[in-house]
């Protein structure tokens, strides 16, 4: 995908560029959206707070100096991104693994209102720690997955071996922080989705796996102001890169199902990764539903509210 410099805009953006977390925020009653009080918020009409929280999924606050308000936290693109070039909704192609059901809304971080027509690409590792387009690297970078003997509880103590830097792919794979050229011409559990009018998206794959290093997780970038064409989506400009987790009760259920049991690498749990910021939602945790109650592998749903500001630029290259 190609890229192009946002417009320049003569919005506020101090306040665009709070990070919400703590005492400060309050929840809401949608998948993400957030209120939160800011100094700076000023005085809104009754009328503007419940059109917010309207467009946000969350519930109309009744005081002035509260506004709808999320903005997700930004991270590292990581060695293992390839362009938005899978235009698609079901990324599963032959992979085996939980089904699990990644459901989008992207608004405005300041209006909450809904960014339309962004191209959302996502990226993730297969149940034993693979990303495609980059096989050769292996699991955490050693090799081969499988083989020892599976994790059968949650890790106790530190993990052996310094985690990666680069917070995007199996450790020891040479990222350093910058990007890899693949190896491979695989693109398994890879996709691009433009969101609709009301900003959702959907993407239909597998619960991911581990490898060491890392907590579980899933790469996303949104893209704003270009276009689809016959080589994927072209022009604009990345918005936001972000990873999504998932709570460690729902990992930890995996485990024990075909063919996660097979991944021997060292799991590195929430509370250990280097890269999620331990905020909740706006750090990108996900809200997890099971289609089954306490049956993990009979698929999963995962949602939350992306919140970006559209004009500006977070690649993810330089963090």
């Amino acid at each position: 995908m190609t890229e192009t410099q946002p417009p320049k805009h003569k919005k506020d953006l101090t306040r665009r560029r709070v990070i919400v977390a703590g005492s400060a925020a309050v929840a809401a009653t949608g998948i993400g959206a957030i209120a939160v009080t800011t100094a700076s918020a000023g005085e809104e009409t009754a009328a503007q707070r419940a059109a917010a929280a309207k467009a946000g999924g969350g519930k109309a606050t009744t005081k002035a100096t509260e506004v709808c308000y999320t903005l997700t936290s930004q991270t590292t693109e990581g060695p293992y991104y390839i362009d938005a070039d899978k235009i698609r909704k079901d990324i599963t192609e032959d992979k085996e693994g939980i089904p699990f059901t990644l459901r989008l809304k992207v608004i405005d971080s300041e209006s909450c209102a809904p960014v339309k027509a962004a191209a959302i690409d996502i990226w993730h590792c297969d149940a034993t720690g693979i990303y495609s387009g980059y096989e050769a690297v292996g699991s955490g970078g050693g090799g081969a997955p499988g083989g020892g003997t599976p994790p059968t509880d949650a890790p106790t103590g530190e993990p052996t071996g310094e985690p990666p830097t680069d917070g995007g792919g199996p450790g020891g794979g040479g990222g350093g922080g910058g990007h890899e050229e693949p190896t491979d011409d695989e693109r398994y559990l890879r996709g691009t989705q433009l969101t609709d009018k009301k900003g959702f998206v959907e993407f239909t794959t597998l619960f991911p796996g581990w490898y060491q290093g890392r907590a579980v997780h899933i790469h996303v970038k949104v893209h704003v102001d270009g276009k689809l064409t016959d080589s994927g989506y072209e022009g604009g400009h990345t918005c936001h890169t972000g990873q999504f987790f998932f709570e460690e009760a729902a990992v930890l259920e995996t485990e024990s199902v075909e063919p996660y049991a097979t991944n021997a690498a060292v799991r590195t749990t929430l509370t250990q990764d280097t890269i999620y910021d331990q905020s909740g939602v706006t750090g990108g945790l996900l809200k997890l539903t099971y289609k089954k109650k306490n049956d993990i592998a009979r698929g999963v749903v995962g949602t939350i509210t992306v919140g970006v500001d559209p004009d500006e630029t977070n690649d993810g290259t330089s963090l």
